[in-house]
């Protein structure tokens, strides 16, 4: 894993924490947390948080 991945994974875990803290407060529903997901997803790719995600999908690493 490179230093890039790295703090890729770390940047989708914590943008992800604040998504699941909103998500526990009533804040987003499960769609609306689905979709930060996914773009969180898109924008991050992260390397380990892609096979962890709930509503993952295959997103083709730019290689």
């Amino acid at each position: 894993m490179t230093q890039e991945e790295l703090r890729n994974d770390m940047r989708y875990q914590a943008a992800l924490s604040v998504a699941k803290t909103m998500l526990e407060k009533g804040l987003i529903n499960k769609e609306e947390y689905a979709e930060i997901d996914t773009t969180l997803l898109q924008k991050y790719r992260p390397y380990l948080g892609s096979l962890l995600s709930e509503n993952a999908c295959f997103i083709p690493r730019l290689e």
